[in-house]
């Protein structure tokens, strides 16, 4: 195996992979072989966010997003993963979690 130093992986570097578990409780490894880590202290909320945004998927809920920059979005989510959501409304948009100022239901108070 060549050692390329523009490669990351030869620098240390380790990307950010979802958690999953396996059936006997260890963590699973991806194709790469990283093992998929979340910090301890981000753990609970990061799964009470996982359960909020599922359940807008799955009721098809319509949804209002107040970006950073004070520009609002309507839609409903269509997926997401860690670093961003993916909106379906008059088009597709994508947004990344860092520009988002906050979200709620169309027929709620913002």
């Amino acid at each position: 195996m060549r050692n390329d130093p523009l490669l990351p992986e030869s620098q240390g570097f380790e990307p950010h992979r979802l958690s999953t578990y396996g059936r006997r409780g260890e963590p699973a490894r991806s194709a790469a072989g990283y093992t998929a880590r979340w910090p301890e202290a981000e753990a609970p909320n990061r799964q009470a966010e996982l359960f909020y945004l599922q359940k807008q998927i799955q009721a098809q809920t319509p949804m209002v997003f107040i970006l950073e920059d004070g520009e609002r979005i309507d839609g409903c989510i269509e997926w997401y993963d860690r670093d961003s959501i993916k909106v379906r409304g008059r088009a597709r948009v994508l947004l990344y979690k860092s520009a988002l100022k906050y979200m709620y239901k169309l027929g709620e108070k913002g």
